[in-house]
């Protein structure tokens, strides 16, 4: 049974959405984290932008000598921050409400991570948050909230594709010097193949990982492949350029929220059911998950956009990579597993019955 949101939560979402793509697309210098600070060196007055990084830490940039240009720079930061701060403080009252309204939330060290990846521009080049925060964050897209323990990790899953590189040669972020300045004590996790760059961050003692992943490009593809734009490797993965295309904006809920880019929730179903697939038959946590993620989001879709499970499925049937042929061997499994779910997605997409 699909548990919804009430609707009173759906629309504070949806408000919470817009808000978000409206701070982030007018922002301004009124939008910068600090403020500007002048100090007299040798009789003569300098002005330094004062804030503090993602750590905690305080720091200060200097700007320049005082000059008429430089002061009214200064003068239209004091005009917007106000209205910045207003904006702001809304954005807290609406992740409230959604918290309070049964919305799922992101944990704290999560939320921090990923907040520094988009103020570093990291979805705007592309960057996709995949696996479990990105089920999460779809629940609340879709206006439900998810069943099972299976919502509960650490793990923060990157997607990005490395071919993007030629298209967006001179925009870059830098992950490394990203997970750095949160102090947080984040170190590369070892490679089995010492020769490989690591593709995974760990905090020494926690749970807590950042792992980043990639299209592979050809099948049993295991060299980690750089993604410039990032400057971070990534490990391929099998039908991940499917996951990827099509992915939209979403909002995760945390102190006052995320603007982040995720899945299509169609195309993340299928996905499940495809990488479960392509695991090994002892990885049994893995694989329950992936299926348990795909039923309850099939179950969703088939009710309120049986349309969208027809454009996923026809966009994979176009692929020249197996995935289609894959997919229809494993509703075979999927259909004994999850009956009800199955006989739905089946009404929805007729034509993904086995041939």
């Amino acid at each position: 049974m699909i548990e919804r949101l009430p609707l009173e939560t759906q629309t504070l979402y949806a408000e919470f959405l817009a808000q978000l793509l409206s701070a982030t697309s007018t922002q301004s210098i009124g939008h910068a984290p600090g403020c500007f600070t002048t100090k007299t060196v040798k009789g003569d007055p300098y002005l330094y932008f004062q804030y503090s990084d993602p750590g905690g830490q305080s720091r200060q940039a200097y700007v320049g000598k005082k000059t008429p240009a430089l002061d009214r720079i200064v003068q239209q930061f004091q005009r917007e921050r106000p209205n910045v701060e207003a904006d702001m403080a809304h954005l807290q009252r609406l992740c409230a409400q959604l918290r309070i309204g049964g919305a799922a939330p992101s944990g704290q060290a999560p939320a921090r991570v990923l907040k520094a990846f988009a103020d570093a521009g990291l979805f705007q080049l592309g960057g996709v948050l995949v696996g479990t925060h990105a089920f999460a964050v779809i629940g609340n897209l879709l206006g439900v909230r998810w069943r099972g323990a299976h919502l509960k990790t650490q793990d923060i899953d990157i997607a990005g594709d490395s071919r993007l590189n030629i298209a967006l040669p001179d925009l870059h972020t830098d992950v490394p010097k990203i997970l750095e300045s949160l102090q947080m004590g984040f170190l590369p996790v070892p490679p089995l193949n010492r020769k490989h760059p690591s593709t995974s961050f760990k905090v020494r003692g926690t749970a807590l990982q950042v792992d980043f992943v990639t299209p592979a490009k050809r099948p049993r593809d295991e060299k980690p492949v750089l993604i410039k734009r990032f400057n971070v490797a990534a490990q391929p993965l099998p039908y991940l350029g499917y996951l990827l295309e099509q992915a939209q904006v979403a909002g995760i809920v945390n102190g006052d929220g995320i603007l982040a880019t995720v899945p299509n929730p169609a195309r993340y179903a299928f996905h499940k059911i495809l990488v479960s697939r392509s695991r090994s038959v002892t990885d049994h946590t893995k694989i329950e998950k992936d299926l348990q993620q795909a039923a309850q989001l099939i179950d969703v879709l088939a009710e309120d956009r049986p349309g969208d499970l027809a454009l996923a499925w026809e966009a994979l049937e176009h692929r020249h990579d197996g995935s289609a042929r894959t997919l229809r061997s494993a509703m075979t499994s999927f259909s004994k597993r999850f009956h009800d779910t199955s006989a739905a997605l089946l009404s929805a997409v007729p034509s993904l019955q086995s041939e």
